[in-house]
């Protein structure tokens, strides 16, 4: 994971953790046309998040990543 996107990645993942949001709303807010911030792709690649039913939820690997961010910081 791009240490410049990791970040941006944590902040989608922690956007879609606090209650599944439904596909269109999550493209809206991080869908991006720049090819160096790439932050909804790399997330989906990564396996931080996954969509299920037009819904977008983060996976146990991303609530892991939120996990180890909020500890960093402790």
């Amino acid at each position: 994971m791009s240490e410049t996107l990791r970040p941006l990645m944590l902040d989608l993942v922690a956007f879609v953790a606090e209650r599944p949001r439904p596909y269109a709303e999550v493209l809206d807010a991080w869908r991006t046309s720049c090819p160096r911030l790439s932050v909804w792709e790399d997330t989906v690649e990564a396996g931080l998040v996954h969509v299920l039913d037009g819904k977008v939820m983060a996976t146990a690997a991303g609530h892991a990543a939120l996990t180890r961010r909020v500890s960093r910081v402790l």
